[in-house]
């Protein structure tokens, strides 16, 4: 799989990989022809006393260790571009591809995990491109070059080369063998202690309700408990490596100057010779020694781009149609359920079952039913968050799937049953479905939805930065306005996209009986010749509806306007007796 992304997703930065090896080798060529001017001096200017000589190779050493350092640079350089650029278009291509998933794929993976996926497992990726550009090429090269050159100074000690080196890759092998398992381990503890973490923010105000503060920071001191054993048992593996690598790098140059000592006094080696060649093998092991760190990442990236693998090899069950029909523009949009049933993956019975009604253009079709009936489920299959397991859902006669996801938001503008408000101001939350619209139609979605006043006496921040009506500021979610304030911002947010299809699903449950029914009375001219369908628990909120679903465990139990379905469905009369009598007027 690691490989899999990096030639799919590497192949925009490949002039970069190829002037990264250009210069690398560039670079390794300079770094191995240094000892050897070394060893030239030591012998035939030093030990001759030619000063002549000293300062014309002493030149040359110069230009090749300044060619060495601007080639090391540039390809540092060349590669950082093409690892950077890899970590952020495989970046993209997971927010794109989760951008895509149905509420199946999100709830199958999580947002944790998600989060880490996009975020710490590439970033895994990405270091290790980098330095496998950095150190790839020089390792093998350098290692071969190295050997070559060693010989070449003193063949009779290259039996030196060929211990050091296995001695030090069966360490490092031993070692990455116990690493594998342990990055798993890590990769799965960062999503464990994302989870907890991203509970622990999002329901603070829940936590600290019922005082349950001690109890979380003990779920979060597990969490960070396990991850911290995972990290130090990495940790002490990689304790182990240093010393062990420097104990075989002290040992090759402690046998270097004793059995090299030992031929330079025998008169079978000079000592520029030695020196070059103790030289060359701490390159070589230096060499293996940066291999050995960048084998050591594989194992972690390898856990990483199988973790980024199983997010963009997923098959989003709702794939956009290869042919999409375009709706005919419209004030309105005729929606039809014909024998839709749903079920969740997994479960034991369908949350709805043989769902059959239109919903007119210009005509309001409200739906209710008690907790759990599947109101919402049916509302979510209208702007496609769900596919419809059997049967279909139309919108002007055309089937959802066959339409694209612009077309679908263009036509069908959803108020959630849980608000939802992005970090920005007012006005950046109101153009969220048109981007173009002016002032004045974001004042007039505002009056519609009773969140004029409180809009427009509205201020965040202090002094200079003070930011007033449309320009003030909100926190991610909301969380810096009431839940009342909240609704009506995201009612406004809809009736700005000027959609055909309207959808409120219990949009107005935060709010007080009085700006439920001036909400209601404002939205009757601005959504003229629309298609409008409320989900509500409040029977006053739908009592004026054309067409009224009665729904209970997944069925319609009901079907007409509040006169006739007080005499015709028992149910319906069972929800409004629970709120008011049927003598009262509703």
């Amino acid at each position: 799989m690691l490989w899999t992304l990096i030639r799919r997703y590497g192949r925009p930065y490949l002039p970069a990989a190829a002037a990264v090896l250009v210069l690398q080798l560039a670079t390794i060529m300079a770094t191995l022809y240094l000892p050897s001017l070394n060893a030239d001096i030591i012998d035939n200017g030093v030990a001759t006393g030619d000063t002549a000589y000293i300062w014309r190779v002493g030149g040359i050493m110069l230009v090749v260790a300044l060619v060495q350092v601007v080639t090391a640079v540039s390809s540092v350089w060349f590669g950082a571009r093409a690892s950077m650029g890899l970590g952020r278009d495989l970046r993209r291509a997971i927010f794109v591809k989760v951008d895509r998933f149905s509420t199946e794929e999100m709830g199958r993976f999580g947002a944790p995990t998600l989060i880490t996926r996009g975020t710490n497992d590439v970033q895994q990726v990405q270091m290790l491109a980098l330095m496998t550009l950095n150190f790839m090429v020089m390792v093998p090269i350098m290692s071969v070059g190295g050997i070559i050159m060693a010989v070449r100074e003193d063949p009779g000690l290259s039996w030196l080369v060929w211990v050091a080196v296995p001695i030090l890759v069966v360490i490092v092998g031993l070692l990455v063998r116990r690493l594998m398992p342990l990055f798993q381990r890590m990769q799965d503890n960062i999503d464990g202690i994302n989870s907890v973490m991203r509970e622990q923010i999002m329901g603070i105000r829940v936590v600290r309700a019922f005082v349950r503060e001690d109890h979380e920071a003990r779920r979060f001191t597990d969490a960070n408990a396990l991850l911290t054993d995972t990290s130090v048992r990495i940790g002490r593996l990689f304790v182990i490596m240093g010393p062990a690598i420097t104990v075989v790098l002290h040992l090759a140059t402690a046998a270097v100057l004793w059995f090299g000592g030992h031929r330079v006094d025998q008169g079978l080696v000079e000592v520029g010779s030695l020196t070059a060649f103790m030289q060359y093998l701490l390159q070589i092991l230096m060499a293996v020694m940066m291999g050995t760190f960048m084998f050591m990442m594989f194992p972690r990236a390898i856990i990483s781009a199988r973790r980024i693998g199983e997010v963009l090899e997923t098959r989003a069950t709702m794939a956009e149609p290869a042919q999409p029909v375009q709706l005919a523009p419209a004030p309105g949009s005729t929606v039809e359920f014909r024998d839709v049933t749903f079920a969740y993956p997994g479960a034991d019975a369908p949350v709805l079952d043989g769902i059959s009604f239109t919903a007119e253009a210009g005509r309001t079709t409200a739906i209710i039913g008690s907790t759990g009936a599947g109101k919402t489920t049916l509302i979510n299959l209208i702007p496609r968050l769900h596919d419809a397991t059997e049967g279909q859902v139309l919108l002007d006669g055309v089937p959802v799937t066959r339409l694209d996801r612009a077309t679908i938001a263009r036509t069908v503008g959803l108020v959630p049953q849980k608000p939802y408000l992005f970090s920005g101001t007012i006005a950046e939350n109101l153009r969220f479905g048109d981007p173009e619209a002016p002032d004045q139609a974001l004042w007039e979605a505002l009056d519609t939805a009773q969140a004029t006043e409180f809009v427009a006496d509205r201020t965040t921040g202090e002094g200079e930065a003070a930011r007033h009506g449309l320009g003030s500021g909100i926190s991610q979610g909301g969380t810096n306005v009431s839940g009342g304030q909240r609704q009506r911002l995201c009612i406004a947010r809809t009736l700005v996209a000027r959609p055909q299809v309207y959808v409120f699903d219990d949009s107005f449950s935060a709010l007080d009986v009085a700006t439920d029914a001036a909400v209601r009375a404002g939205l009757g001219p601005y959504t003229r010749g629309a298609t409008t369908l409320i989900v509500a628990q409040r029977i006053s909120t739908i009592t004026g509806a054309d067409q009224i679903i009665v729904l209970e465990q997944g069925r319609i139990v009901g079907r007409g306007r509040h006169e006739e379905l007080l005499e015709t469905c028992e149910t319906y009369r069972e929800i409004v007796d629970s709120q008011i009598t049927v003598e009262e007027p509703a």
